[in-house]
């Protein structure tokens, strides 16, 4: 694996993933009461449980998740790769409904504020973690015609996992539970 094909890769994930969320904007611009179910469901099964925590529990809680999300998302190449793509997709057209309802209610300026800060290491920890289970089912394929060891390709891709992705989500943990909330009371 090169890092050519890491690049080309995580763009690949990029893609899907703008194109979901474009979806997801499309969506609620359409019909607003589309994000209302979908604030609903983000407010009592995600937000509900986090966001009544301390700084410091919050960010562990938010690491932890989005861990577990990027896993998915890198063990989900295992599928051939359609796990990957379905939460890439999945991911996108929320984090689109949401945005766009939220820019409809708060403004622009308020979704800038709430995921930029933290969203400059979550989205890229996304994204590479996303391209690296696309390179994991690009592995399966190859060696399913013949020519390769998935196993074995395998390796080094957790080894980049574990060396990019979960540094950044810890970054992006840590942002989201202390700096995030102190520029959006800035900015109310």
């Amino acid at each position: 694996m090169s890092e050519n094909s890491l690049a080309r890769a995580t763009l690949l994930a990029a893609v899907l993933f703008a194109i979901s969320i474009g979806l997801g904007v499309f969506a609620v611009a359409r019909d607003p009461t589309v994000g209302m179910g979908v604030m609903t469901l983000f407010r009592d099964q995600v937000a509900s449980q986090l966001l009544s925590d301390s700084p410091p529990v919050l960010a562990f809680k938010l690491f932890l998740n989005n861990l577990g999300a990027c896993t998915l998302l890198f063990l989900g190449g295992a599928s051939l790769g359609i796990v990957t793509v379905l939460i890439l997709t999945t991911n996108g057209l929320l984090i689109g409904a949401v945005a766009e309802l939220m820019r409809q209610q708060q403004g622009t300026l308020f979704i800038a504020a709430a995921l930029i800060p933290h969203g400059i290491f979550e989205i890229p920890s996304f994204l590479i973690a996303g391209g690296l289970g696309l390179l994991l089912g690009r592995a399966l394929m190859t060696e399913w015609h013949g020519g390769g060891d998935a196993a074995a390709a395998a390796v080094p891709l957790a080894r980049l996992f574990l060396r990019i992705v979960v540094p950044l989500l810890a970054v992006a943990a840590v942002v989201e539970a202390f700096i995030t909330p102190v520029v959006l009371v800035m900015i109310a």
